[in-house]
């Protein structure tokens, strides 16, 4: 599947909430690190992912990609993405934010999929109040300090 496939198919199974398809376009033992939810490995995680954990939450959803640049082996797709919130507090609300995926591919499907998202706009949206957001992005803050890369920058 080229690229261009792949990133219509990854919107499309999202929207219409295939978890099967989506989880398709990845390895058997892909892994999508999702910035609100955390880890999913496996295929079937991955389509329970889309069925169950996101759509519990939300409904509504759209999904854009924008600009994808690859080497063959990491692609990176800067994308715009929304969905109306199930969630009480949030009133209906529909929320919105951007962000970077970042794809490393093996054999023409996703094996590990990680993104860099600009989550406070939906936070916004939300109505989450501060100190619930403020739970969020500490967690957000350790998980990026334990990524190895990372652990030059801990040191002063």
């Amino acid at each position: 599947m080229d690229m261009s496939a792949m990133l219509k198919e990854f919107s499309r199974s999202v929207e219409q909430r295939d978890g099967k398809a989506f989880a398709n376009l990845f390895t058997e033992d892909g892994i999508y690190h999702d910035v609100f939810y955390g880890a999913f490995e496996g295929r079937a995680k991955i389509a329970q992912m889309i069925d169950d954990v996101f759509y519990k939450a939300a409904r509504d959803f759209r999904w854009s990609m924008h600009d994808p640049v690859s080497d063959g082996y990491t692609l990176y797709v800067r994308y715009t993405f929304s969905y109306t919130s199930n969630l009480e507090e949030a009133g209906g609300a529909r929320a919105m934010f951007e962000g970077v995926a970042i794809m490393t591919l093996r054999g023409g499907k996703i094996a590990d999929y990680r993104e860099v998202a600009n989550t406070a706009t939906a936070f916004t949206d939300l109505k989450f109040a501060p100190e619930r957001m403020a739970k969020i992005f500490s967690k957000q803050a350790a998980a990026l300090k334990a990524r190895p890369e990372m652990q030059k920058h801990l040191k002063a």
